[in-house]
């Protein structure tokens, strides 16, 4: 799994069939003893600190800016 940079996208796939994922962009990546975890600005508009466990979440790379 990459580890994800500030402007990827986290995506939380549902842990039930029919809820919808859960996906906001990393405003922090903050390190620990256990890994990065994230600073993450959900797309409902809040913010919590996330930390991946194993499975069920992917991290889209945020696009290239040309120069």
């Amino acid at each position: 799994m990459i580890e994800g940079k500030v402007g990827d996208r986290l995506v939380i796939d549902s842990e039930r069939v029919g809820d919808p994922v859960r996906e906001g962009m990393i405003l922090e990546v903050l390190k620990g003893t256990g890994g990065a975890h994230y600073r993450v600005r959900w797309s409902d508009g809040h913010e919590t600190t996330y930390y991946p466990a194993a499975g069920g979440y992917r991290i889209l790379e945020a696009a290239k800016k040309e120069a």
